[in-house]
């Protein structure tokens, strides 16, 4: 058991209609000049972002609006919110979103309070020291950054994607209503469960196993996961499932799941590489790259496989065949993703052979040009990563 401190300082708010306090909480966090930061047209045609600016109105915020967020965020954008916020004088910023959006307002509250560029903290030049403050109203249940430090943002000039993880930037409040989420398509709302679940993952599969109540909320946050994403995919109003899925995402990445164990995120590093090459939606890329990391690391701790075959995926435990029980775990585990409309490899995801050349591109930007590691359960080399990357294919 490791030792540890738990932070996870943002105030949620959840439940029916609970948007309707976001200029009360705007102004409780400290915020006077808000930037209104959002994706597309969903948040238009669904009715969301005219309430939240007309009750910021009523509330006597001011705010200025910055729309455009994609899935996979980019840094020009954010690069555009960090002018606009300093023309404007803004102090605040309320992402209306999933993780996408509040990954672009982390990266614009960074840059806010930094003479730099804001990319020096994703290349790891850079240390934030502050962050203008942050806040969401979440409509997309996945990333869990509406109460994490983390930050992922793709850099166009080269299809660049990196993470950079700041406690600056966790979110003030976070306002989470199960009901905004019941218009998202069956594809998103899986590829948000596989994301999830997957940051569960990452923290799961460690040598240290001694903790056993972080081990036991894992394994249950998972399993709820699993069992609620088919109600809501069969009935996508079921408000009692999609209230599970919705609080769920935030557990499974607010440090809950890894409190007194190491973490892995290999997989994560993998799959940067795939969507940044080809944008693809991230908790598909989790999935498509997931069961061939396993089956390459697996003997590292058998009996950790096992645990996850036998708690989470409701394999029968054969005393007498660890292995062969560890392995039917991952088969469980691909019998899932295809379950939900998840990709089990590259292919599946893409919807092409990937070629040899953009696997050796994706290792060389991994392993930042065969200079870094990824992951601590076994600790993967770039010639690791393109063993899993063919696994993958």
């Amino acid at each position: 058991m490791k030792d540890f401190k738990y932070y996870a300082p943002t105030e949620v708010v959840f439940g029916k209609e609970s948007e309707e306090q976001v200029a009360e909480l705007v102004k409780k966090h400290g915020g006077h000049r808000v930037l209104v930061h959002y994706g597309g047209q969903s948040a238009k045609r669904s009715g969301l972002l005219d309430k939240i600016c007309r009750l910021l109105d009523e509330g006597g915020v001011a705010h200025v609006e910055l729309g455009g967020v994609v899935p996979n965020p980019r840094l020009s954008l954010a690069r555009k919110g960090i002018e606009l916020c300093k023309e404007q004088q803004i102090d605040f910023i309320l992402a209306i979103g999933g993780g996408s959006v509040i990954d672009s307002a982390k990266c614009i509250g960074y840059g806010m309070c930094y003479d730099g560029d804001v990319w020096d903290f994703y290349l790891g030049k850079a240390d934030a020291k502050a962050c203008l403050p942050i806040a969401s109203v979440l409509t997309i249940p996945a990333a869990g950054s509406e109460m994490s430090e983390s930050s992922v943002i793709t850099n166009e000039d080269g299809d660049v994607k990196l993470g950079y993880s700041n406690d600056v930037s966790r979110p003030k409040f976070a306002i989470m209503n199960p009901e905004r989420t019941f218009t998202l398509p069956p594809y998103q709302t899986a590829a948000g469960v596989t994301d999830m679940m997957m940051h569960t993952m990452e923290r799961y599969f460690t040598h240290d196993g001694d903790m056993d109540i972080t081990t036991a909320i894992a394994e249950a946050t998972m399993r709820t996961m699993k069992d609620c994403v088919f109600a809501v995919l069969k009935n996508p109003t079921d408000y009692r499932n999609r209230a599970q899925i919705m609080w769920g995402g935030s557990l499974m990445h607010n440090g809950l799941t890894g409190c007194g164990i190491s973490d892995d995120w290999a997989t994560h590093q993998l799959e940067h590489e795939l969507s940044g090459m080809f944008d693809v939606t991230h908790g598909a890329g989790l999935a498509a790259i997931w069961p061939s990391w396993a089956r390459y690391v697996y003997k590292e701790d058998i009996s950790r496989f096992v645990r996850f075959a036998v708690n989470v995926m409701d394999v029968p435990n054969d005393f007498t065949d660890p292995e062969g029980t560890a392995l039917r775990g991952i088969e469980a585990m691909e019998r899932f993703y295809h379950a939900i409309g998840m990709p089990v490899n590259i292919h599946e995801l893409i919807g092409r052979e990937i070629t040899d050349d953009e696997i050796k591109e994706m290792v060389r930007k991994c392993s930042r040009d065969y200079q870094v590691t990824a992951g601590c359960f076994k600790v993967l080399e770039a010639e690791d990563m393109e063993k899993i990357y063919q696994m993958a294919k």
